[in-house]
């Protein structure tokens, strides 16, 4: 029997690009469909390292002993016409869910998103992931926008997308006066 380890949480580094490679590779394609671009292509994977070393994003990866098995990343466009508005993604290894790590890392990433000036918080996935939108829903997210047939598997197939958001004001306001 193997020695339960215990998960870290940490900014990823260019160290950990293997590691993140061997996590996106186990990752059912079907959990990725929400992601802009695709994790697995090596290019991608660098833009994403070479964004955080810059202080273009923030994101945290969660590691049992050196194998990734979480990442969320919360990353807006400074340039585009709504650069308050920062996106979270967040992944979970199927063997690291309802271990409540999904939880840690959203917390934590919205803490870090509000600090870095995040007007408004979205969030992207595919409307069968329902424990995705509850874990969203109980900390703060509310539906914004179901998109019909918006994203096309490898096979062809498509998919709708269901955009939740967040607004960080109004959720503390709302906390404050109804306790939640």
């Amino acid at each position: 029997m193997t020695e339960k380890t215990e998960i870290s949480v940490r900014a990823p580094t260019r160290a950990d690009a293997p590691a993140l490679a061997r996590f996106a590779a186990s990752m059912p394609p079907h959990d990725l469909l929400f992601l802009a671009r695709d994790i697995r292509e090596p290019k991608v994977l660098e833009a994403w390292l070479s964004a955080q070393e810059q202080g273009h994003i923030a994101s945290l990866i969660a590691l049992d002993g050196n194998e990734v098995v979480a990442t969320i990343a919360a990353l807006s466009d400074r340039f585009s016409w709504s650069p308050h508005v920062w996106d979270i993604r967040l992944l979970v290894a199927p063997g690291s869910r309802g271990q409540g790590l999904g939880r840690k890392l959203l917390d934590q990433i919205i803490t870090a998103a509000i600090a870095a000036g995040a007007g408004k918080l979205t969030a992207r996935m595919t409307p069968d992931q329902t424990g995705a939108i509850t874990l969203f829903e109980e900390c703060g997210f509310r539906a914004e926008a179901l998109l019909l047939g918006h994203v096309r598997a490898a096979d062809g197939s498509l998919h709708d997308l269901a955009v939740l958001s967040l607004d960080p004001a109004r959720a503390a306001t709302r906390r404050e006066a109804f306790g939640d």
